[in-house]
């Protein structure tokens, strides 16, 4: 099973749910191009699951780290 999407950009997948860590690696991402990191983290923190009584109870912080690039 590939582990890429798409054609513009490409994302790959790694890690493991259960893991350390997963992340993404983004290919084609034009240099210079400015990412708003607090967006991006308060999107992963609508995510974060035990925010409603629907969800699963466990705490996992999902921090944004950049890493390279």
């Amino acid at each position: 099973m590939d582990n890429s999407i798409g054609t513009l950009f490409k994302i790959t997948s790694f890690g493991e749910s259960h893991g350390d860590l997963i992340g993404i690696i983004l290919d084609g991402v034009p240099a210079g191009l400015d990412l708003d990191l607090d967006l991006i983290q308060n999107e992963l923190d609508k995510r974060r699951p035990g925010g409603s009584k629907l969800t699963t109870p466990r705490f996992e912080k999902d921090q944004l780290q950049v890493l390279a690039g």
